[in-house]
């Protein structure tokens, strides 16, 4: 399979003039080996090299040598490398030393030196529409944050149907070109290693798989809300009772860990109003596929079921804002206050710059409604002290056309969201 571009590339590249070592880290099959082999010029695969492994019990130095950029591929099996290649880029002095990806993130080790100044870490995430191709990019998120003009278009639309199918298909590499059926099964199996393999790995912990099942179906089942994780723990019920709330924390710190669960912090704007903000994030997985993979959803069920289809649909928008945010140094919050006025994404820069979206499947009657969202929002905010927004748009699954409305609000069809 030909290696198809990710926006991550430009920054990895970036990344490598300036820092010793970069440490790609994303969840498991999202593609960090075939990103980092583009720039890498030799590799050492430590889960599948026996004689690495070998190597790092007589001296871990070994390992490290290799034409530089080295690829050190999953470095998390072999946790006490890390202090070695810190040495080693200190030695050097030089940058682009070394690549290290990681499918999980290992357990805090106060033995190990941070690699401040010398390892600088870079978050891959699986495809977003925009790298898949399904998406023509016309409206730039980082050109609405710097305020440049964004021109009008026209936009290829698709039924439903695809836009269902690209979510329960997910934006995994090894599974783009394959048949729907086989995709999905492909997800269901992702899930079930997560649930019986993974999660002990991460944590060293024997867990019982129906549960930890469980609870990722009650998370799939309150996807994109601010559900609290007693009620995720309430939630997940079974003949034997819930999963006990600090089980459930444990559960979601190691798929966290394994970079499964992503949640999407609150934003904390100034406001002009009395309103109090709240703070409970809101819970995504990585990607939306793994929803609909924990339920073992159909197509077809999805479609009968738009409602909860909307909340997978706003998960994969904030998955694939999220790729084209890290692109331009931007991270992805939401809003919410006392009065329940919430906005869906808040997309804001290192520079102070933000834009807000609400997301929608489409229609008159949704996109007026998510319009009347921000207007409102954009009333409580106190922009004297957190500054204009840059933008702000409703992103829909359907539509024809890009667009601005006379009131400055833009109506984003998925299919021309890009970086």
């Amino acid at each position: 399979m030909s290696y198809l571009p990710r926006i991550v590339d430009h920054q990895l590249e970036a990344r490598l003039r300036v820092a010793g070592a970069i440490v790609l880290e994303g969840p498991k099959a999202c593609g960090k080996t075939a990103t980092a082999r583009q720039r890498a010029a030799s590799e050492v695969l430590l889960d599948v090299d026996r004689d690495a492994r070998l190597a790092l019990g007589v001296d871990p130095t070994l390992v490290l040598v290799g034409d530089t950029p080295r690829l050190i591929d999953e470095w998390q099996t072999a946790p006490e490398i890390w202090n070695h290649i810190r040495r080693a880029v200190d030695d050097r002095g030089e940058p682009g030393q070394f690549i290290l990806t990681g499918s999980a993130v290992p357990t805090d080790d106060t033995t190990r030196h941070t690699g401040a100044g010398r390892i600088s870490r870079l978050r891959m995430r699986p495809f977003s529409l925009y790298e898949l191709e399904e998406s023509s990019g016309e409206f730039s998120l980082e050109a609405a944050l710097s305020g440049e003009q964004i021109e009008p278009a026209k936009v290829e639309q698709a039924p439903l149907e695809e836009i269902v199918e690209l979510v329960a298909r997910g934006g995994w590499p090894g599974l783009r070109t394959r048949g729907l059926g086989a995709a999905l099964q492909g997800v269901r199996d992702y899930v079930d290693e997560v649930v019986r393999t993974d999660i002990h790995r991460v944590d060293g912990i024997e867990r019982d798989p129906i549960r930890v099942e469980r609870f990722l179906q009650s998370v799939a089942r309150n996807v994109a809300t601010n559900v609290s994780m007693a009620t995720l723990a309430r939630d997940a019920v079974g003949e034997d009772g819930s999963v006990r709330p600090n089980t459930a924390l444990e559960y979601a710190d190691s798929l966290a860990r394994l970079m499964i669960l992503e949640d999407q912090p609150a934003w904390r704007p100034h406001l002009r109003s009395k309103s109090r903000l709240r703070q409970a994030p809101k819970r995504h997985f990585v990607d939306p596929s793994l929803a609909v993979a924990a339920l073992r959803a159909s197509v077809d069920q999805l479609l009968q079921d738009l409602e909860f289809f909307g909340l997978l649909f706003e998960s994969m928008v904030v998955r694939d804002l999220r790729v084209y945010a890290d692109h331009a140094d931007a991270q992805v919050l939401h809003y919410r206050d006392n009065t329940d006025l919430e906005v869906d994404a808040v997309v804001v820069a290192r520079s102070g710059a933000w834009c807000a979206f609400e997301v929608k499947l489409g229609g008159e009657q949704l996109v007026e409604a998510g319009a009347a969202t921000l207007t409102r929002f954009r009333e409580r905010v106190d922009t004297a002290r957190s500054g204009e927004p840059s933008a702000t748009a409703i992103i829909t699954a359907m539509g024809e056309y890009c667009y601005q409305r006379d009131d400055g609000i833009w109506v984003v069809p998925i299919r021309s969201l890009g970086p």
